[in-house]
């Protein structure tokens, strides 16, 4: 990791940029395979298939009794753990329902707001180096929850077959079928629809680079997406009461997703930073994924600052996906975070806990757009519809007002509407 001391607010958009890709290079890697999806449709999908990932199946969906059979498989350890964690994120999610009040916005006026599910979502569960079970649980209960009336679900095939954890994670979720079909491929596959995969209304998931740009270039095609999701990302804001091996394991969490993957440490001591690298190096020995993670270090920074406004400064520039703020001052030092996608407070708050487990959602706005977007809640899988009720007498309270805005507007049958009924 680089070490920065100090650096000037100039010097923040620099200091903290993220490994930057083509876009354009990659949507022209994506369109041919849209444009041959959309005319070709499970055939190429099949060619695709066998393409990138060697795998030729008869069928692309696996139904529910297939994927019992496969769950048997998954260790009851895992599923107990599992179980746990569904309990916990259903929970958290459930009680973001909320209802809305009837408003009489003036005498004989009311209005009011209902929430509806979207009707048919596609949820991508990235595969490749890792079978992400966690964000079956993280997408299908909320859209479970919204009552969506279909859900899609793709994840990458494997050699090996589908992971019996992400098909025990689907059964508990309430999900009774998955398509075998990844990359940006499927993402084509949810945008258009195939004979056997159904177009969707929006997109959810995170993903590689291709898959990212994929759902980028489904907006396109009038789809809607729950955020651009880049490589993964976490802040760490670290003082005198922060562990070293705590920060230093948090740090390699985010690491090991991917070497495009980046974290930040800020910490107001040169001697906190050197005892964290201390304990990275010691760390990274004991890693399955120790290549990964030392690639993503490459990318990765230590900012030195001399006092938490500058610290403040820095997070909310970032706006990092995952910040945990291991300070003694955390709940005042919180108040001012205004750009991330989820925060972690203290030294017993790993990030690892709102990946899998804790109840919070884990699909999370990367590459600085926790300014503009949130995480994945209930409410991303529901929509507002506005609704109004006008008496005669509300209309007559409110007719004027509204002849003379259109009037103004030079928009007169706007203004006959209102004057037709008033003379009535």
């Amino acid at each position: 990791m680089q070490i920065i001391e100090n650096p000037l607010p100039k010097d923040y958009s620099q200091i903290l940029a993220r490994p930057v890709f083509d876009q354009s290079e990659m949507f022209e890697l994506i369109k041919p395979i849209f444009s041959r999806v959309k005319q070709q449709g499970d055939k190429a999908l099949r060619y695709y298939s066998e393409k990138f990932d060697g795998f030729s199946p008869s069928k692309f969906e696996l139904l529910k009794f297939e994927l019992e059979q496969i769950a048997q498989n998954c260790p009851e350890k895992l599923k107990s753990a599992i179980d746990i964690a569904t309990k916990n994120i259903r929970k958290f999610h459930e009680a973001q329902k909320q209802n809305s009040e009837k408003i009489e916005t003036m005498e004989g006026i009311v209005c009011w707001q209902k929430t509806v599910p979207i009707s048919k979502v596609g949820l991508y569960i990235p595969g490749g180096t890792a079978p992400l079970f966690s964000t079956v649980l993280m997408l299908a209960i909320p859209a479970k929850n919204a009552k969506c009336k279909e859900i899609v679900l793709c994840t990458p095939p494997s050699k090996t077959g589908l992971h019996p954890a992400i098909a025990y994670a689907a059964l508990t979720s309430g999900i009774n079928n998955i398509y075998q079909i990844g990359g940006a491929q499927a993402i084509a596959a949810m945008t258009f629809g195939t004979e056997s995969i159904t177009k969707v209304d929006k997109l959810f998931g995170p993903g590689n680079q291709y898959v990212t740009a994929a759902k980028q270039f489904a907006t396109f095609e009038g789809l809607a997406i729950d955020m651009p999701a880049g490589p993964s990302e976490l802040m760490i804001y670290a003082d005198e009461t922060a562990v070293p091996a705590f920060v230093a394991a948090d740090l390699l969490s985010q690491a090991e997703h991917g070497t495009d993957s980046q974290v930040i440490l800020l910490a107001k001591e040169r001697q906190q930073v050197e005892k964290v690298l201390e304990e990275l190096k010691v760390q990274l020995d004991n890693l399955p994924r120790k290549d990964i993670a030392e690639k993503a270090l490459e990318n990765s920074k230590a900012i030195i600052v001399s006092s938490d406004i500058e610290a403040i400064n820095l997070i909310n520039e970032y706006a990092p996906e995952h910040l945990i703020l291991s300070v003694k001052n955390y709940n005042e030092i919180e108040k001012e975070v205004l750009n991330a996608g989820s925060i972690f407070l203290g030294n017993f708050t790993p990030e690892s806990a709102g990946d899998y487990a804790s109840g919070t959602n884990h699909t999370l706005p990367t590459n600085g757009f926790a300014k503009m977007y949130s995480g994945v809640s209930l409410e991303s899988f529901q929509k507002k519809i506005t609704v109004q009720e006008i008496s005669e007498q509300g209309l007559q309270n409110l007719g004027n007002v509204i002849e003379t805005m259109a009037e103004a507007e030079n928009l007169i049958a706007h203004k006959n509407a209102v004057s037709i009924r008033l003379k009535k």
